[in-house]
């Protein structure tokens, strides 16, 4: 029997993972473009907006993908294409319409709800969640940095004031996607309608609790510090040549697949071919065909010794 093993924990040079939250002009688009511009050159954005990210055209260079049905899979459709295409910055604006939009997660638990007949919306989270969790694994494993915006609506309680009556009572504010989607991300910023962010959480540590008045150039220039401070880390183009490699063996690729599984890279949307997969898949399919290759030899071999 294998018994896990630990090793030395090291910090790897990373690319962002951000995400904006905050309610309907808060400036969460321009707030992105902002950020992007300053994390790399080539920057691609899943505009969910009826096509609102083009008003900016004349301020930044980007590449836009309009969508109006908002199916998880399209999106792991769009990050496959993105990462084949080498775009440097992914912006999801907004990744609340894949959660309350048509197509999105709610609608596909009703629709799953539907079909299964018994057990409800219980049977239609159990059949619906792989898809939301394929989806958030390929934009966390995204190549390049990554950039969601939120809807965000505000929460109230009812207490009882002074005078014992019952009054509403402003609690916050809660991102329109599922219940503790921000643990995804290492930043966290939260936008108010005066264009000022809030960071409310952060992996990194000369960022925590940073509030910016209309942020600019030097909220990327200090997420790109905090990102290089690691050794350099292969990457899912690296993984992809390596599993693509013609004399790449079964035992080869073998330890590929444990070496993505312990970077969680196992689920970023590759293009494998004219199809979308896993680099999790692609690695599968890859060692199957060795496999084959391999017994085939195998077979030829004994054959020609006979």
């Amino acid at each position: 029997m294998n018994h896990p093993v630990f090793i030395p924990a090291t910090k790897e040079q990373a690319k962002a993972r951000i995400a904006l939250t905050g309610p309907t002009g808060s400036g969460k688009t321009y707030t992105a473009l902002v950020t992007g511009t300053g994390l790399g050159d080539r920057i691609a954005l899943v505009d969910t907006e009826h096509g609102s990210a083009a008003k900016y055209a004349d301020e930044f260079a980007f590449d836009t993908l309009p969508l109006t049905t908002f199916q998880p899979t399209a999106l792991v459709e769009a990050l496959a294409v993105a990462a084949h295409e080498g775009y440097d910055v992914m912006i999801v604006d907004s990744l609340s319409h894949f959660w309350s939009g048509t197509g999105g997660m709610l609608e596909q638990v009703d629709n799953a709800a539907k079909r299964v007949g018994a057990g409800g919306s219980f049977a239609g989270w159990k059949e619906a969640r792989p898809m939301e969790r394929a989806m958030l694994d390929a934009l966390l494993a995204y190549p390049g940095h990554l950039i969601v915006t939120m809807r965000t609506k505000t929460e109230y309680v009812v207490e009882a004031d002074e005078r014992g009556r019952k009054v509403p009572r402003k609690v916050g504010l809660k991102p329109e996607q599922r219940e503790g989607i921000e643990y995804e991300f290492d930043i966290v910023g939260d936008l108010d309608h005066e264009n000022t962010l809030v960071i409310s959480k952060s992996r990194a540590k000369p960022l925590s609790g940073t509030v910016l008045h209309k942020p600019g150039a030097e909220f990327a220039e200090a997420v790109l510090g905090w990102l290089k401070a690691g050794k350099p880390a292969k990457s899912v183009p690296d993984y992809i040549t390596a599993a693509t490699a013609p004399d790449a063996t079964y035992e080869d690729l073998r330890a590929l697949y444990e070496e993505v599984r312990r970077r969680n890279l196992l689920g970023a949307a590759v293009l494998d071919g004219e199809e979308t997969r896993t680099l999790g898949e692609l690695i599968v399919r890859r060692g199957t065909e060795a496999a084959k290759n391999r017994d085939a030899q195998d077979v030829e071999s004994r054959v020609g010794v006979g």
